[in-house]
């Protein structure tokens, strides 16, 4: 019964006490360095993860309009408004009436041409077709990252919508 009580499961309990200091800063340099390579690589993450979402956010609202014009039964323009916090897309009817809106990131960027000429708006005719045009290129960037792949949104004459990963954002 001696030996069993006498005995000790960690035979030194000093030399298991802890982390001597030098192995701290050891891994904190590790950490740094790991983080420091990282940090770019996860901005530039983020900023393609915003262009994806106002692709997706554009899309959703182009896909709206082609329906609502039909319902309607009149034109509907589509308004880029970045003069705005937080950016919009503005739906119009012929009369100027405001149907929707929609909210678009600030750090997103929207350049829109209509080949070959760059417009401020596009109008969906009642029957689902684009006034004046034969195609609509939205180019779309983050303003914080020159790394980011841009999307493009494109809309055909017959209203039908694409998204590529194409284009410049310089």
């Amino acid at each position: 019964m001696r030996a069993s009580r006498n005995s000790k499961l960690y035979p030194h309990p000093r030399a298991n006490a802890g982390f001597t200091l030098i192995e701290l800063m050891v891994t904190i340099a590790m950490l740094t360095i790991i983080v420091s390579i990282s940090g770019p690589s996860v901005s530039t993450q983020l900023a393609n993860q915003r262009v994806k979402a106002t692709a997706a956010t554009l899309e959703s609202v182009l896909n709206k309009v082609r329906p609502e014009s039909l319902i309607r039964q009149q034109n509907i323009t589509v308004i880029y408004k970045d003069s705005s916090s937080p950016k919009q897309l503005i739906l119009q009817d012929t009369s100027n009436n405001t149907i929707a809106y929609f909210n678009i990131n600030d750090q997103s960027d929207i350049r829109q041409v209509i080949s070959p000429f760059i417009v401020a708006n596009v109008i969906f005719k009642a029957n689902k077709v684009l006034i004046d045009s034969a195609e609509v290129v939205y180019t779309l960037c983050d303003q914080s990252s020159s790394k980011e792949r841009p999307k493009q949104v494109r809309i055909n004459s017959i209203a039908n919508i694409s998204i590529i990963n194409a284009g410049s954002c310089s």
